[in-house]
């Protein structure tokens, strides 16, 4: 039986872990209650009695958790941005290669990707090692997301406002091109730059799209959108949660919808457009495949169980 302490139970990630996991046979689930979850011996009791230990907290409290650590027996599962780039860390993605799968699967320290940044790199990751797109491309990318991917208290601020209808319109924001997901964008994507993001919030709750526009004029060799279609469709070719749609793929009323993955723990690459513009996108739900269903995905690879197992 493997012993799971989850710390940080109460946000958004540490609540859909709990779910997913509270009926796991598999696993002992360890679980403070309310009047300890703050209490720093207790917390560093369960963490180092635990075989693996999600962490669902903000930065600071993420690296302190992890100084908590003294049996070099733990495996550390990061859902905060604190470690993404960090060297010792494995890079959650198993998708993105079979090196970056191993390092999951002999890792103590692994950091799940950012939701954002999910499935940004699942578009541009492929490309530059394919050598389909230069790393000096200037890379922009849209992303529309669920409110519930700004966490408790933006969740909070649509319910307390849905009434009067003033957070009905989308929103921009990181405007001034700061956004934390940024660093590892460019650091685990290999580019030269980091990208222009353009991050976009919703009054829907779950589900995400994120959208890099490219010149085909500016991709090496100038390939059409046929042909990084086909790039795309090899290097996911067999993998259960990430799947590239058929290029004349049918969406409904010509339109592609941001929360048609809500709920579910796989991500949609669609490629579209022509000889000189392609747009790629990917779908998924922020807190699936961007989140707690990534952290569970890493969890079962380290277990040696499928990347699907119970999800």
């Amino acid at each position: 039986m493997v012993k799971v302490f989850i710390d940080g139970k109460e946000g958004t990630t540490g609540l859909e872990l709990h779910e997913r996991l509270k009926e796991r046979k598999d696993i002992e689930l360890t679980v403070l209650p309310e009047e300890m979850r703050k209490n720093r011996e207790a917390r560093r009791e369960c963490i180092n009695s635990s075989d693996i230990v999600f962490l669902c907290l903000p930065d600071d409290a993420a690296r302190d958790a992890v100084a908590f650590v003294d049996n070099d027996k733990v495996r550390i599962i990061d859902a905060s941005t604190a470690h993404r780039t960090e060297a010792g860390w494995a890079y959650g993605f198993p998708e993105l290669s079979q090196e970056m799968r191993n390092n999951i699967i002999k890792s103590n320290r692994v950091a799940v990707p950012g939701c954002h940044a999910s499935g940004f790199l699942a578009l541009i990751y492929p490309l530059i090692k394919l050598g389909i797109m230069p790393s000096n491309y200037p890379v922009v990318c849209h992303s529309l997301t669920g409110y519930s991917g700004g966490g408790k208290k933006m969740i909070a601020e649509y319910d307390a406002m849905r009434e009067s209808g003033s957070l009905k319109a989308p929103r921009q924001y990181a405007l001034s091109q700061e956004h934390k997901h940024l660093k590892e964008m460019q650091y685990i994507g290999g580019l030269q730059a980091l990208p222009l993001f353009n991050p976009i919030v919703c009054d829907y709750y779950r589900g995400m799209e994120v959208t890099v526009p490219i010149y085909s004029a500016l991709l090496i060799n100038q390939p059409d959108a046929r042909h990084v279609h086909a790039a795309l469709s090899g290097y996911y070719e067999g993998q259960k949660l990430v799947k590239v749609m058929p290029f004349e793929y049918e969406l409904s009323g010509n339109m592609l919808a941001a929360d048609m993955l809500a709920g579910h723990n796989g991500m949609n690459i669609q490629i579209f457009g022509n000889s000189e513009r392609i747009v790629l996108s990917a779908v998924f739900d922020n807190l699936g495949k961007g989140a707690s269903g990534a952290a569970v995905q890493c969890m079962n690879i380290m277990l040696g169980l499928p990347d699907d197992y119970m999800m």
